[in-house]
């Protein structure tokens, strides 16, 4: 991966601040990424929970976020997002179950080879991954922690 990911919210393989988790504000941490590769053409970004126990479970999953972008602001609002497993069509933070023990978040950015994607307003996180398949020329991400 040459794409590198940061969040000024929290270090890789650190805890996210309540804030940003269900438990507090529910808002999306800032995301700052260098590395793009040559042909990229937009950004996707997911987060998932792959200790869910019911599988990965998926916080968040926006896209066509434009090459001149480096960073997405911290609770971001619009653009163009698809339902997460919560079923909304936004960011919603970390909520595992109490006494589950720790969760890992996976931030991830994605460089793409294309600037838009064709996708249904009932898209999900799920159909993003679909839709990206063959167009991801890098990606990277930065892991947070969040226990209940």
């Amino acid at each position: 991966m040459t794409i590198t990911v940061r969040s000024p919210a929290f270090e890789n393989g650190a805890t996210i601040p309540t804030r940003y988790t269900c438990d507090g504000e529910n808002m999306a941490p800032e995301l700052e990424w260098t590395g793009a590769p040559e042909g990229t053409r937009s950004f996707a970004v997911i987060v998932e929970d792959p200790d869910a126990p019911s599988g990965i479970f998926r916080h968040w999953g926006i896209h066509g976020i434009s090459l001149r972008h480096d960073r997405l602001p911290e609770g971001i609002k619009g653009g163009a997002q698809v339902h997460n497993d919560f079923g909304n069509a936004r960011y919603d933070g970390p909520m595992p179950p109490e006494g589950h023990g720790v969760h890992h978040y996976h931030f991830k950015v994605l460089a793409l080879d294309v600037e838009t994607l064709s996708l249904p307003d009932a898209a999900k996180v799920a159909d993003l991954w679909r839709a990206v398949d063959g167009h991801i020329l890098d990606q990277g991400e930065v892991v947070g922690l969040y226990e209940r």
